[in-house]
């Protein structure tokens, strides 16, 4: 096989001789393998296209969401399709002349193959009833021809070895996941069997003791609003440096895989996992941090360590600690783990950490849009809940009440777009906020306030933050006591003496009455 030498020039190729060697500012040599073989094409397939959108009224609403001008092999039918297109948006009718007037107006009917070009595409059309399959096939014309252009490219690319490899990869990954997304089409699906899932779900939740149709967080009140974290959804858990966003995804980890055996997968960006399993042994072993790492364990501390850390053996949690991990190697590893170890649910901490290494940006902040959208297309795909967690700006620090809204998401309005559930997580007490307005107790309290909930109701509760062990958990789990602890467990003691009722818990964790709020 021969291989041909081309100059990339502000994203344009040009063929400047085999073994030009001439290094430019800007201009980057590409390898592309000479095989003696045409491209994929289908020519005559792409003029019956164009001459019965000409020829039928509504032919372009069938094709609208399938054809892009860059799918055509000819370049003259791609100006066609591009005046089409142009006519249908303006609403404007397409036919011969109105085709041949866009053209003009665009300045490239000459290019386009001229008048008598154009009316020949519309004498051999003998119909439009398979119109949309001969537009699929030009598709995957076009697809083929992205993944021969795409191999040829990073073919050339690994022979220099002054190339680094690991950004080749990220660079092949980000190109082959662009040409993927490219090719996602769905189509819609009658009503009856999607009610017959409903209903499947309705009986499942049924069946489930605590009314939940999702996976149990472990946190009895979060769970009320939530009904568990749902198949399919995006949750962003956000909150500010301090507030123990990590040990909060770690305590919620082992209510799932310990308590309720559910396989979770957690990518942490940020922590080795020797230092996420130290945590986890704190939490559940209630150890101190500090003893942990110097090892200075009193006798019966041993004898607590060796009892407890059972709990953690075999337990269905994975951690994946790879640096500035991309999100096209997330999406690789995730099916991986889905395949071969079922899991259902993945936690990513945290979500700013990532990138989409191999794409072009001209912002951070179309590369977190990016990221979002890639993490929320990964919990479709895999039809799991995906938990990121998100690092929110500076504007809490100067607000009054220090407490987190939407708007301080950091870097993309996105990540509250693509989010099915946005949680914050608050401790008043980092801020040396130590009462509520009613002199209640606030120490060793930390705020989850669901502030969106694209399936339900949004909604405030607390937990107990156990500082020394890095742990949240219920309020009543603990030794801590206050007023407000106390009162919320008195009146959910009453609530669990009456019939259960789902919509009446979440009634009350999401509207609390003003005697038992802390603000």
């Amino acid at each position: 096989m021969k291989t041909v030498y081309f100059w990339r020039f502000k994203n344009k190729i040009m063929n400047t001789g085999k073994g030009y060697t001439k290094k430019k500012d800007n201009v980057e040599r590409v390898y592309i393998p000479e095989t003696g073989r045409l491209q994929p094409q289908a020519l005559e397939i792409e003029k019956v296209v164009l001459g019965a959108l000409m020829l039928e009224r509504d032919a372009y609403l069938t094709i609208s969401d399938i054809l892009r001008p860059e799918c055509f092999y000819d370049p003259k039918h791609a100006l066609i399709f591009k005046a089409i297109v142009e006519l249908t948006r303006y609403g404007r009718p397409v036919d011969m002349l109105t085709v041949v007037e866009q053209l003009k107006k665009n300045g490239n009917l000459k290019d386009a193959g001229d008048m008598l070009y154009i009316s020949e595409l519309t004498e051999n059309v003998a119909g439009t009833t398979h119109l949309e399959y001969h537009a699929k096939i030009i598709v995957q014309k076009f697809l083929s021809r992205e993944l021969i252009n795409f191999s040829g490219l990073i073919q050339g690319k690994a022979y220099d070895e002054s190339n680094d490899i690991e950004e080749l990869m990220q660079e092949a990954e980000g190109k082959l996941f662009e040409i993927s997304q490219r090719n996602i089409k769905k189509d819609a699906v009658q009503i009856n069997p999607v009610i017959t899932a409903a209903i499947n779900t309705i009986q499942k939740a049924y069946q489930q003791k605590e009314g939940l149709s999702g996976l149990s967080s472990g946190f009895t009140k979060l769970d009320m609003i939530t009904h568990g974290w749902q198949k399919s959804d995006l949750i962003v858990i956000a909150a500010r440096p301090a507030m123990g966003k990590t040990a909060f995804v770690l305590s919620m980890a082992k209510n799932m895989a310990v308590n309720f055996k559910i396989p979770v997968a957690i990518f942490s960006l940020e922590m080795s996992n020797l230092q996420l399993v130290n945590r986890l042994i704190a939490n559940v072993c209630e150890l101190t941090g500090e003893k942990i790492k110097s090892g200075r364990l009193e006798p019966y501390e041993w004898d607590q360590l060796d009892y407890k850390i059972t709990e953690l053996y075999d337990a269905p949690i994975y951690i994946d600690d790879t640096p500035s991990l991309s999100v096209f190697e997330l999406r690789t590893k995730a099916r991986r783990l889905v395949r071969e170890h079922n899991i259902e649910c993945i936690i990513i901490d945290y979500l700013q950490l990532m990138n989409a290494s191999g794409m072009t940006f001209n912002s951070r902040e179309q590369e977190v849009s990016t990221i979002s959208h890639s993490l929320k297309g990964l919990a479709k795909e895999l039809n799991i809940p995906v938990i990121a967690l998100s690092q929110l700006n500076r504007g809490v620090e100067s607000r009054e009440g220090k407490r987190p809204q939407l708007s301080d998401l950091r870097e993309s309005g996105s990540i509250e777009q693509d989010a099915d559930m946005v949680c914050f997580l608050h401790r008043p007490e980092v801020y040396g906020i130590k009462e509520d307005a009613n002199h209640n107790d606030l120490t060793g309290l930390a705020e989850v306030i669901v502030a969106k909930h694209r399936n339900g109701a949004n909604g405030e509760l607390w937990l107990t933050f156990r500082n020394a062990y890095i742990r949240f958990e219920n309020p009543n789990e603990s030794g801590i006591k206050n007023e407000y602890t106390s009162k919320i467990n008195t009146v959910h003691e009453k609530t669990n003496t009456k019939k259960p009722s789902v919509s009446y818990q979440a009634d009350f964790v999401v509207q609390p009455s003003d005697e038992l709020s802390p603000f």
